[in-house]
């Protein structure tokens, strides 16, 4: 039976602004420092996470001081996180580049994260998934970490593909699809987690944006949305998402080459299904169409 509303567990957002302290990050042309943009957009998503039922945002850093990568995802892995976002603005020499970015793990900096950690599991115990690792064989502990991994980067993928979809309704994003990166701060085995770069400080238009407040709360807006989205997708049993089917409502932003097939088979419904929701009679979409997505089968 689906889950009491008022029984049912937080889903817990750790929200990681990049940079801090003795650390600066890119610094935009116009004098901007990323570490004090990816604090107040990182404020602001909490602030949009806390007012959506089911849900409640940790922030990993609330000032301006420095934590080590490492000590960041190990921070929402302690606050039992079930995902894990990291802000920042990019920076590129070609002073053109511009939009928001959404990364992932790619999946070499997930294999080399696998050995570390098997490797250090004898002088650190820890747990995967809610299994330790410490009084496992060898064979069994990987087998144990690879399984939690590979279902950690495919809920990375399907959450970053939601928040992605939704940040193209504040503007263009500089690639189309979800990119993959070997980032260090994404290297957590079992915690879901995605970076979002909220623009090019290096680009004078979107470093203009990122300092107008507005800007930096509708930034805020649509990657909750986002992640309300993803939790509407795929609701964890025993959560407000579960008990609320119906109110996980999610939707999908239409992109460059995309098709109705191709939008139905990510999200794991029909072409009838999408057309119906949003009665439709032919299988047209337009680029910045937004369609209700139907709750996928269980």
């Amino acid at each position: 039976p689906p889950a009491s509303t008022d029984a049912a567990r937080e889903l817990i957002v750790a929200i990681d602004a990049g940079h801090g302290g003795r650390d600066p990050g890119a610094i935009g042309g116009g004098g901007t420092f990323e570490k004090t943009v990816t604090l107040k957009v990182s404020r602001k998503l909490a602030d949009e996470i806390n007012r959506h039922p089911g849900m409640r945002a940790v922030l990993i850093r609330d000032g301006d001081y420095f934590i080590p990568l490492g000590r960041r995802y190990q921070k929402a892995r302690e606050a039992q996180a079930d995902l894990f976002i990291s802000v920042h603005a990019d920076a590129a020499q070609n002073r053109r580049a511009r939009g928001a970015s959404v990364f992932v793990l790619s999946t070499r900096g997930a294999s080399s994260e696998a050995a570390r950690f098997l490797a250090d599991r004898e002088n650190n115990a820890d747990l995967v998934g809610g299994v330790s690792l410490e009084d496992k064989d060898n064979n069994l502990a990987a087998v144990l970490l690879d399984l939690s991994q590979s279902a950690t980067l495919r809920v990375s993928d399907e959450a970053a593909n939601h928040v992605l979809d939704e940040l193209r309704s504040v503007g263009k994003t500089h690639k189309p699809q979800v990119e993959r990166a070997n980032f260090w701060v994404l290297r957590s085995p079992d915690v879901p987690s995605m970076l979002v770069e909220l623009g090019f400080i290096t680009n004078a238009d979107d470093e203009r944006k990122l300092n107008d407040a507005h800007f930096r709360h509708r930034l805020a807006e649509v990657i909750a949305r986002g992640v309300a989205d993803h939790f509407g997708s795929h609701p964890p049993p025993g959560t407000w998402f579960a008990a609320n089917p119906s109110r996980g409502s999610r939707q999908h932003v239409v992109a460059r080459g995309e098709t109705l097939g191709l939008i139905a088979a990510r999200h794991g419904v029909s072409v009838k299904q999408i057309r119906s929701a949003n009665d439709k009679r032919d299988d047209v979409v337009r680029v910045g169409e937004r369609l209700r997505i139907p709750a996928a089968p269980e």
